[in-house]
C-alpha cells in the first residue's frame, strides 16, 4: 500500500521527516504551557524537528477521583489558543465525547481520540465529519493489525486525514508492552504510525505521583526500538517539573532533558530512511 502524508500546518506527517509530538500532559497553570512551550521551541528549531503541541484539556480516564482532570473544555480550549498565537505550533488534545467535537475543532489542528474510545463509532464519524486530521490512539485491548477498522470508519465518513498512535497493548492493562511487531502492521494501513514513548511506560495501578507509576529506564530503548522499526513520529509529554505534574508525573520528560534525548533518535531516523529507501530501489 501507498503511503499517505498527512499534513497538519505546514508539517507533512509521513514523509521523511521524522516529527514530534509534545508537551504537558494535561493543561496546567498557564506559565507551566508557556514555559514549556518556549523551551520546546528552542529545542525544536535547534534540532530542526517539526513539532505539535499536545496537551490535554480533559483527562476523563484518570483511576480516582481524587486525581486532577484537567481544565475543561472551554478554558483548556483557551489556553491552548494562547500557545498557538505566541509560538506557532499545531495543536493537539483529547477529545472524549461527540457533543465536544465541534467546539474543540474550532482550535484544534489534531483531534485525538483515546486509546480506551478507538472504537467508539459516533464519536469516530464526529470527528471525521469536522475535516480535521485525526490521531487514533491504539486502544490497549485490540490487535494492532485491526488498527485499520477505526480508521475505515473515519474513511467511510469522508475523512482519510489519519495518522496512528502505538502506545502499547497486550498482557493486560496494568502491564503493557511494545511490541515491534506492532510498528509493522500499523504501517501497513498506508497511515503515518506515530510511537507514544512515554505513556509506554505507565504502570497503571500505581498512582502516577509514585515513582513506581513510570519505567523510565527503558524509554530510551523502546524510544529506539520504535525509531528503527520506521515510526514516522514520535510522541513525548514533557514537563518543566515532571515530579510535581499534575497527571503521569512518573512518565513525563523533563522538557530540559528533552534535547539529548531525541538526538539519537533524529540521526537513527536518518539511518532507517536511508535503508528504507535503499531496498525499494
Amino acid at each position: 500500500m501507498s503511503k499517505k502524508i498527512v499534513k497538519v500546518a505546514d508539517i507533512e506527517c509521513g514523509s521523511d521527516q521524522l516529527f514530534l509530538i509534545s508537551g504537558p500532559c494535561v493543561i496546567e497553570d498557564e506559565s507551566i504551557m508557556m514555559r514549556t512551550a518556549e523551551k520546546l521551541k528552542e529545542v525544536t528549531e535547534k534540532l530542526n524537528i517539526p513539532l505539535i503541541f499536545k496537551s490535554s484539556y480533559q483527562k476523563d480516564n484518570r483511576s480516582s477521583l481524587d486525581y486532577y482532570t484537567g481544565p475543561g473544555l472551554e478554558k483548556g480550549l483557551e489556553v491552548l489558543a494562547k500557545v498557538k498565537e505566541e509560538f506557532g505550533f499545531p495543536l493537539l488534545s483529547d477529545v472524549h465525547y461527540p457533543e465536544q467535537v465541534l467546539k474543540a475543532a474550532e482550535v484544534l489542528d489534531i483531534i485525538q481520540i483515546p486509546a480506551y474510545l478507538c472504537m467508539q463509532t459516533d464519536l469516530m464519524v464526529a470527528a471525521a465529519k469536522t475535516g480535521k486530521v485525526i490521531n487514533i490512539k491504539h486502544g490497549q485491548f485490540l490487535a494492532p493489525d485491526n488498527m485499520g477498522k477505526p480508521a475505515q470508519k473515519a474513511v467511510d465518513s469522508g475523512n482519510d486525514q489519519i495518522i496512528l498512535t502505538e502506545r502499547g497493548y497486550t498482557f493486560g492493562y496494568n502491564d503493557m508492552v511494545v511490541d515491534p511487531r506492532s510498528f509493522y502492521f500499523m504501517r501497513q494501513t498506508g497511515f503515518p504510525v506515530v510511537f507514544d514513548i512515554t505513556h509506554s511506560i505507565r504502570k497503571y495501578g500505581i498512582p502516577s505521583a509514585d515513582p513506581k507509576g513510570g519505567n523510565r529506564p527503558v524509554m530510551p530503548t523502546i524510544a529506539r526500538a520504535g525509531v528503527a522499526a520506521g515510526v514516522d513520529g514520535v510522541f513525548i509529554e514533557t514537563h518543566p517539573d515532571p515530579s510535581h505534574a499534575l497527571c503521569d508525573a512518573a512518565s513525563q520528560l523533563s522538557v530540559y532533558e528533552l534535547e539529548e534525548f531525541l538526538k539519537p533518535l533524529i540521526e537513527l531516523h536518518e539511518v532507517e530512511v536511508k535503508y528504507r529507501q535503499a531496498v525499494t530501489v
